[in-house]
């Protein structure tokens, strides 16, 4: 027996056309940023003894003046803008797989969390995010079940 896979592509495929006819850009890329995803860091939160630690991925962004760091309504809300500073190309065809343009990311913190408990740091293309003591009380406590 042997392993076939059959596709069936569909009659119309117009990202396949655009790129058979253009070359190997997408057809988001030709027609206009409609289709395309507004610039979204990646994150991770990491527990560290009762801290958490937010790191932002921000290669590229001057965290100086193009990103805030603020506690607002129990939400730390991180937000900025990776900008494009290289002219545009005006021979040929560019083909750009980076994002560029605004972004906001936000996330829930415990209610006992003030402002003064964030502190924040750049290193290396990486945005630290430390709240100190989000997770002080978080364990589980047990309630005693009595026998009537």
């Amino acid at each position: 027996m042997s392993n076939v896979a059959l596709r069936v592509r569909p009659a119309w495929d117009l990202d396949r056309w655009v790129r058979d006819f253009f070359g190997p850009a997408s057809a988001e890329d030709w027609f206009g940023g409609a289709a395309r995803p507004a610039f979204n860091p990646a994150a991770e939160i990491v527990k560290d003894g009762e801290d958490a630690v937010v790191r932002v991925e921000l290669p590229g962004v001057d965290v100086d003046k193009d990103v805030t760091v603020e506690v607002d309504n129990g939400q730390l809300v991180i937000h900025g803008e990776r900008r494009d500073e290289r002219s545009e190309e005006k021979d040929g065809r560019t083909l750009r797989e980076m994002r560029y343009g605004s972004f906001r990311r936000s996330f829930r913190l415990p209610q006992h969390v003030a402002g003064d408990a964030v502190s924040a740091s750049y290193d290396a293309g990486v945005l630290t995010v430390r709240v100190t003591g989000a997770y002080a009380g978080a364990a589980p406590q047990r309630i005693a079940i009595e026998n009537k």
